[in-house]
């Protein structure tokens, strides 16, 4: 008789790609709640996360859907400006139930300057809570009011697909100032 070795396989989720326990030991360690941020391929959201021995508790919770819902967005809600309001929705909202500080938890995303995430961490910055991050990581305020987008619009071009959606009825133009008023209504809470 041929004795077979066994096969010893891993935790599930490492071995689909879907979660880097190591990284995740080191953050659950702190004991401090955590910023989830998650992109889909027409929103934003970032969840508010409290650790529990039973599964992780979602406290808040905000979406980049809400922007056009309560707020009038009407722009993608998966670019830079529409990352920095969700954050800043969510920050607004943590700071009402009385939380003041939490650290971000970016998953399996890479971690690049200037980019969405960051624009989320920035919103909840903004919002007055304190996040652990690094000061050159953040967008500038040019990415998140929306003007990198108007630029590269006026831009002339030949075959341009990126725009699709904003030539029918949006104008492009007014996107720094919808993000402004779009702030003002987050802050105020209306």
């Amino acid at each position: 008789m041929r004795k077979t070795k066994r096969k010893i396989l891993g935790y599930r989720r490492k071995r689909e790609g879907k979660t880097n326990y190591r990284r995740r030991l080191k953050i659950l360690s702190s004991g401090s709640l955590r910023i989830v941020v998650r992109k889909s391929l027409k929103n934003m959201m970032c969840q508010l996360i409290e650790y529990n021995l039973d599964g992780d508790k979602v406290i808040l919770s905000s979406s980049s859907k809400e922007l056009e819902k309560k707020y009038g967005w009407n722009f993608s809600k998966r670019n830079i400006p529409a990352a920095y309001l969700t954050g800043l929705l969510l920050g607004v909202k943590a700071k009402k139930k009385g939380v003041k500080n939490a650290i971000l938890d970016i998953g399996l995303n890479k971690s690049v300057k200037g980019c969405k995430i960051y624009a989320v961490l920035k919103g909840v910055l903004d919002a007055g809570l304190e996040v652990p991050h690094s000061k050159e990581s953040l967008p500038d305020d040019k990415a998140l009011k929306g003007e990198k987008i108007v630029n590269y619009f006026n831009l002339p071009k030949k075959n341009d697909t990126v725009f699709f959606n904003y030539k029918k009825d949006k104008k492009v133009a007014d996107l720094p100032k919808v993000v402004e008023e779009t702030k003002k209504k987050i802050i105020e809470g209306k």
